[in-house]
């Protein structure tokens, strides 16, 4: 009998998590699984995903849980998406695509798609549970990203993220209420990088349950080397070097795009390269335009992209492609770039380590040094690869297949555990 996988997310398609997930129930598919996906907000008239209620349903629970954090940080937006807290959520158990599944794949839940009382349902209803953490939040109180603070080692209060911290805000209060939630618990945790898993290990929350690293898989047969040169005129871009940068947000500050920028500005003044002979490719969301201002390169914004068709065309124009991120969970967009032949620099610090091995398939430079990560660019630009090696290496590591298989050996070992 064909197994049945119901994913979870809170969105089909918007962020990183939302495109892993989906691609995964895909992977599913195109390997002897039934797979679902079940969103807050269906985005595609893809048949395999499903809206669970009503859009007003998840907006309330949007709106209330953002309302408590609004109010226990003392009426100021600060950090006010940074945090979640799980109050409010949907029961998902009550739809036909919970009863009929066997295994149940939760992803990024957060902001009114789950709740931790609707997780308690899920769980008390006795099915397998796989849950993929995309970020932190499992494995603290409140915060999406610890940064440097380690108190989730040990027990979140005086949570840094707030305006006014204390012995018993917000964080402690959200970190006993998930405490109490995990408690016997049965949950397989999987991690999308050994960074991550490591984290997740050493977090008080997580201590004792099992943590799985399996990275995000990437279909192969929509991200393709396409002819360079053709690819920067369909793009419009003139210039002798192309240097790619994207993100769902290229102004957020953990994605560090000041540390690019002033990387590009230690590759003209140091490196020799004319700033007219560089063209920075820049893909994603830019609410506050002021990151642009003197720019040491001449620069390209093509907005917001999903489709894997443009993004190809990005990644196969570009010399190299940069993510300067304070840290990444992953790099998704790291083995989009190689799978297209593009050599990618990153810092060397996170998730990224996984992908990149230094100077072998990308460049990995010292944590926060903009000479490194101009060094870096320089190195990618002049070192000539074979575009083929850098895709079958991510054939082998990320494709479909190889990430499905490794997702579907856990749901047969949970099925036997439960059996």
């Amino acid at each position: 009998m064909t197994m049945r996988v119901l994913t979870v997310n809170t969105s089909e398609c918007t962020g990183g998590a939302a495109v892993a997930a989906r691609r995964l129930t895909e992977a599913l598919n195109n390997n002897g699984i039934k797979a679902r996906m079940l969103v807050a907000k269906k985005q595609t008239g893809a048949l395999y995903v499903a809206q669970c209620g009503g859009g007003m349903r998840h907006k309330a629970a949007f709106l209330y849980e953002r309302l408590v954090i609004w109010a226990n940080n003392l009426f100021s937006r600060k950090n006010l998406f940074a945090v979640s807290t799980a109050d409010a959520g949907m029961d998902i158990t009550r739809t036909a695509e919970f009863k009929e599944a066997d295994i149940i794949h939760l992803h990024w839940i957060n902001q009114g798609m789950l709740s931790l009382k609707s997780i308690r349902k899920i769980l008390s209803a006795g099915k397998p549970v796989v849950w993929t953490m995309h970020d932190m939040w499992e494995c603290t109180a409140i915060c999406h990203h610890a940064h440097t603070c380690g108190k989730y080692t040990t027990e979140c209060r005086e949570c840094p993220m707030l305006r006014f911290p204390g012995t018993k805000d917000l964080a402690y209060r959200t970190f006993i209420r998930k405490r109490d939630l995990l408690e016997g618990a049965r949950i397989n945790f999987v991690a999308v990088s050994g960074w991550l898993a490591d984290r997740a290990r050493s977090s008080a929350l997580l201590h004792g349950q099992p943590v799985d690293t399996i990275p995000n898989s990437l279909p192969l047969s929509k991200f393709k080397p396409l002819d360079r040169k053709t690819s920067r005129t369909a793009l419009g871009i003139a210039q002798k070097h192309v240097i790619a940068f994207g993100a769902a947000r290229i102004d957020t500050p953990i994605k560090g795009f000041h540390f690019l920028k002033e990387a590009l500005a230690c590759l003209v003044k140091r490196h020799g390269y004319a700033r007219t002979d560089v063209c920075l490719l820049l893909f994603g969301a830019i609410r506050d335009k002021s990151i642009l201002d003197d720019m040491p390169v001449e620069y390209k914004h093509t907005g917001s992209v999903s489709d894997e068709d443009t993004l190809s065309k990005i990644y196969s124009a570009a010399d190299t492609l940069v993510s300067s991120s304070l840290y990444e969970t992953f790099g998704q967009t790291l083995i989009e770039a190689q799978a297209c032949g593009c050599l990618p620099v990153s810092f060397d610090n996170s998730g990224q380590t996984d992908i990149i091995r230094h100077k072998k398939n990308g460049y990995l430079a010292k944590y926060q040094s903009t000479d490194d990560l101009a060094a870096g660019i320089d190195w990618c630009i002049k070192t000539d690869i074979r575009r083929e090696e850098l895709r079958n290496e991510v054939q082998r590591r990320f494709s479909e297949s190889a990430v499905a298989n490794r997702y579907i050996e856990i749901y047969n070992r949970l099925i036997n555990d439960k059996a």
